[in-house]
């Protein structure tokens, strides 16, 4: 009697395994996923929320230090053309 067990139990443990790792178990795991990824959580809305304003921030930081570049250019190439600033070749 007690080897009947075992082997059924063996046997439920294969049939399991290959109904969770299968194509079955995959799909039950992606309807899973795609239920939870359409209706996320407060939580990871407010993530997004500041991830989403960090970036607007960042981008503002480079767009203002794009500007101070070309006018640190400008400045530079001012300065060279009255002879001001040398070349830049250190020989």
């Amino acid at each position: 009697m007690e080897d009947v067990i075992a082997i059924s139990g063996l046997f439920t443990t294969v049939i399991v395994a290959f109904l969770a790792f299968g194509p079955i178990g995959r799909a039950i795991a992606a309807n899973i996923t795609r239920k939870s990824l359409a209706n996320p959580g407060a939580e990871v809305v407010d993530q997004l929320e500041d991830l989403t304003a960090r970036v607007e921030t960042i981008q503002q930081q480079v767009a203002e230090l794009a500007e101070r570049q070309d006018f640190t250019e400008r400045l530079v190439a001012q300065g060279r053309e009255r002879g001001a600033i040398g070349s830049g070749d250190q020989r």
